[in-house]
């Protein structure tokens, strides 16, 4: 799986559910409302005041290892 900025936040968390803590580091602890649920990984990090491009940086080295 390729994660991207436009990833929906509920797509990742349902492929590898993993991927959550990354997600709790940065502040977003409403991962299972319906909004963050449905939201772009850079929708939810302009809402939260944090890094997209980093985020999705973590997430898809964090996949890589997992292989």
């Amino acid at each position: 799986m390729q994660v991207t900025k436009q990833s929906i936040i509920g797509d990742v968390l349902d492929a590898a559910p993993a991927t959550a803590q990354f997600f709790f580091a940065i502040g977003m602890h409403c991962l299972g409302c319906p909004s963050a649920r449905g939201e772009s990984i850079e929708e939810a990090c302009m809402v939260h005041g944090t890094d997209a491009d980093a985020l999705v940086k973590q997430i898809n080295d964090f996949l890589a290892s997992e292989k």
